[in-house]
């Protein structure tokens, strides 16, 4: 039979909410729950000054949540909502059913740090479809090439493609530490929302909900020791993104644009958004830059050509390179076969060495 809403609902039905009194079932502090197969995942809000007192109640839910016939595994995250006027407050780490709360709702500069990890670098980009995770996924790759210990962390909750471009599918593993064990194609450290839930299935998830998932694969997995953690971010400059550039001390962030105007506009909007909360530009990358004809070889700049390194001129950041648009990129991507480790003498891998040790 499979797990319904209400199976679930009536399993909390017994909790008492953060008030102590309304059950959590009807407590507004209960997100939607979202079901998908026999995963289980909701999160609870409360005072982010109170955070650490509700680890007892998160816990409890997930036992109950548990309990429900034909549940395999459930996720609740504490999510803290920051009060009008008041300065800003990470949300609460999610965490796994069994794990035990160690994250502070507010964050001093050390606690923010990942323990073991070097540095922390986001590739993003200012909209989507601009070959960002492509991208972020060679760029790691060849962090890697250079001698380097790499991780790379598929933040984007709503459309996941680590999975795919590396082509790793199934639940990770945890730890004696009760952390997430990353999966390790090609030698480096891999972590995405995809291995916890189905590839088709829709990430239904408001706001707080993302925020606690995108805490928990930075802080509930064994990570260490890295030189550099890759942030795959998702598109555009929304919670996620704050989300890391407030618990995470990020050493920068990459941009992703291909050339024409209407890409740029968006990309300018990302470089606003980390400089608004200071973090590094560590450069521009220009994706699908021109495309060159396999058979006759002639080159055709399909979307315009140069226009993220002008702007990236115009606004003094680092212009790292251009990447051309090639079937080679994306066959190898999209069988999960990277061109940096599946051709690595390719003129392609030699741009994507040159945009790493850039940035390195």
């Amino acid at each position: 039979m499979p797990v319904t809403v209400q199976a679930v609902r009536d399993s909390l039905s017994r909790i008492p909410g953060p008030d102590g009194r309304t059950p959590l079932d009807r407590s507004a502090a209960l997100s939607e729950i979202v079901i998908q197969g026999d995963k289980v995942m909701f999160s609870i809000a409360v005072d982010p000054r109170r955070a650490a007192e509700f680890e007892g109640l998160r816990r409890a839910a997930a036992d109950a949540a548990s309990k429900v016939a034909g549940v395999g595994s459930v996720l609740v995250s504490l999510t803290a909502e920051q009060a009008p006027n008041a300065s800003p407050a990470s949300a609460a780490p999610a965490q796994p059913h069994g794990h035990s709360h160690r994250q502070p709702t507010q964050a001093s500069p050390d606690d923010k740090k990942l323990p073991g990890v070097a540095h922390i670098v986001a590739v993003a980009s200012g909209k989507g479809g601009v070959g960002k995770s492509t991208t972020a996924a060679n760029f790691a790759l060849a962090l890697k090439a250079l001698g380097l210990k790499v991780g790379l962390l598929d933040a984007d909750i709503y459309g996941p493609s680590v999975p795919r471009l590396f082509n790793v599918h199934g639940q990770p593993e945890v730890s004696e530490r009760e952390k997430l064990i990353p999966m390790q194609p090609f030698g480096l450290k891999v972590m995405s929302i995809g291995f916890l839930v189905d590839e088709e299935a829709p990430m239904v998830w408001r706001g707080p909900m993302v925020m606690s998932a995108v805490t928990q694969l930075l802080r509930d997995v064994e990570w260490a020791p890295l030189d550099v953690l890759v942030v795959d971010m998702p598109p555009g400059t929304g919670d996620a993104q704050l989300t890391l550039a407030q618990n995470v001390p990020l050493s920068g962030a990459v941009i992703v644009s291909t050339p024409q105007d209407l890409a740029l506009i968006d990309a300018r909007r990302g470089i606003a958004m980390f400089q608004k909360v200071q973090v590094p530009i560590l450069g521009v990358v220009e994706n699908m830059s021109y495309f060159v004809c396999p058979n006759c070889g002639s080159r055709h700049d399909i979307f315009a050509h140069g226009g993220a390194k002008a702007e990236a001129e115009r606004l003094g950041v680092t212009f790292l390179g251009e990447v051309p648009l090639t079937m080679d990129i994306r066959e190898r991507s999209d069988s999960g076969r990277p061109i940096v480790v599946s051709a690595p003498e390719s003129p392609q891998t030699a741009i994507y060495l040159s945009i790493a040790s850039a940035v390195w």
